[in-house]
């Protein structure tokens, strides 16, 4: 589902990820680990599209990360450390609205809506305003936003970055259930192992 062979990322005369290669099997959930300053950021950066790599080759879902990025990314859901979401918006009004981004049909939007907060256990603070949920309420409203177009890969950058130790539990049980019908990479930062 995810194979990288060979990736390496220069910035200058600094090289940030040097010749990985490495392999996700469809329906795994595999934790990309390693100390502060390893390229594991960079890495998930050009397998999510948003930066080319100096050298090597990656493909997701099958298709090619550098020819054919727009495949890509119909085929991930990408939840960045830093969820950016609009504090002002209800949940249903940012995941109505980024389902639109997504190109979801307008029939169908409200149920995508709806079922993807119901699975990330988002749907009972779904009337509420985004900047009066906890941290961890806001990561849940995040991966819902990830699973509206029912992607075959997730790609989650620290989703427990940030959360108390009870909902470190909660998001640990979310992803093995996830895991069901994604395959997951999930970047573990060393002090999270």
């Amino acid at each position: 589902m995810i194979r990288v062979q060979n990736l390496s990322k220069w910035f200058g005369p600094h090289q940030a990820v040097d010749n990985i290669s490495f392999h996700v099997k469809e329906g795994e959930i595999v934790g990309f680990l390693g100390p502060n300053g390893a390229g594991k950021s960079t890495t998930i950066r050009v397998l999510t599209c948003y930066q080319p790599a100096t050298s090597g080759s990656a493909s997701v879902a099958g298709y090619d990360v550098f020819t054919d990025s727009i495949s890509v990314r119909k085929n991930i859901g990408y939840l960045p450390e830093s969820t950016p979401l609009y504090p002002e918006m209800r949940v249903r009004e940012y995941l109505n609205f980024r389902a639109k981004l997504r190109g979801i049909p307008k029939s169908q939007r409200k149920a995508c809506a709806e079922d993807a907060a119901k699975r990330c256990w988002a749907f009972e603070f779904y009337n509420r305003p985004i900047g009066h949920l906890s941290k961890g309420m806001k990561q849940r409203v995040g991966l819902a936003e990830c699973l509206m177009h029912d992607p075959k890969v997730l790609i989650l950058d620290e989703p427990t970055v940030g959360l108390d130790p009870i909902q470190i539990r909660e998001t640990r049980k979310l992803l093995k259930e996830l895991g069901k019908r994604h395959t997951i990479l999930l970047k573990i930062g060393r002090a999270h192992v």
